[in-house]
């Protein structure tokens, strides 16, 4: 007897609002995804896929079902990285803003999981859509940096700190020595075909989790010389994209502080929109 809610060879967990599932490549991480209600097993259609980077509170499911009437309008997969905090070093929670941490690689478990959901579904994924917000915010503009070719739409949301397009400056303060790093250098020409949006509410103003103080894992001598406010440091990575020709939509909503959700509503509208004119081209 087959329980209402499965597919055929998909189980009930994996259709509509998934269970957490651990990611094989790391069983460390985890994901949730959700799968619009139309997704049928058997068809032909292939459909694009956000992925939602979660903030230091880390409340995947919630970030998860805030984009379900995105995914449903926009017949769109839906995944979320999950990210504990204390991997590594009890009481951490920065670890996956880095990208890179203790040998662990962020970006490329986030890779990792869109191939492992991709052996489950039928995706457009070779370039996805991708927001995230806060501590989110600084994880996609670094991995905008390193895997631009992967991205249709880069969503950044508020980070409290950034890492600017700078040569001249160290990773995390700028990308001057990528290569050394990562292996990969800057593509700009690859950057700027990228539909980028900076997004933050009007008054996200408060600093007591935004000035970074010595004593703190993430101190670099320079790391607060991009403003006081993240409003004011999303503003200077505005300017650096710019001076890089990389073209920027910049939101600002009115009246709303350091609050996730309430920004969501342009970044719904940004996806559609990246979507729209992909299907146009």
């Amino acid at each position: 007897m087959t329980r209402s809610g499965h597919g055929e060879k998909l189980s009930y967990y994996q259709l509509g609002r998934t269970a957490i599932f651990a990611c094989q490549a790391d069983q460390r991480f985890s994901y949730c995804c959700y799968i619009p209600e139309g997704y049928e097993e058997n068809g032909t259609r292939r459909y694009p896929l956000a992925v939602l980077i979660h903030g230091s509170t880390r409340t995947v499911d919630s970030l998860r079902d805030q984009f379900i009437d995105f995914a449903e309008a926009n017949q769109c997969v839906v995944l979320v990285p999950l990210f504990p905090c204390g991997i590594g070093e009890p009481g951490d929670t920065h670890n996956y803003k880095r990208i890179l941490y203790r040998g662990i690689r962020y970006d490329l478990l986030v890779l990792a999981m869109i191939e492992e959901i991709g052996e489950l579904y039928r995706l457009d994924a070779e370039k996805v859509l991708m927001h995230g917000f806060s501590g989110g915010g600084q994880f996609v503009h670094r991995f905008f940096y390193l895997h631009p070719e992967r991205l249709l739409a880069v969503s950044i949301g508020a980070p409290g700190v950034v890492t600017l397009p700078n040569p001249d400056k160290p990773w995390w303060l700028g990308t001057g020595d990528l290569k050394s790093i990562f292996g990969r250098e800057l593509d700009l020409s690859a950057m700027r075909k990228v539909a980028v949006q900076m997004v933050i509410g009007g008054d996200d103003t408060e600093t007591w989790d935004v000035t970074v103080a010595p004593s703190s894992s993430n101190w670099m001598e320079g790391i607060n010389e991009t403003g006081v406010t993240r409003v004011d440091r999303l503003r200077s990575l505005e300017r650096a994209f710019l001076s890089l020709d990389i073209p920027v939509r910049f939101d600002v909503v009115p009246g709303v502080e350091h609050i996730g959700h309430l920004v969501h509503p342009p970044v719904k509208e940004f996806f559609a929109s990246a979507l729209a004119q992909r299907q146009n081209l």
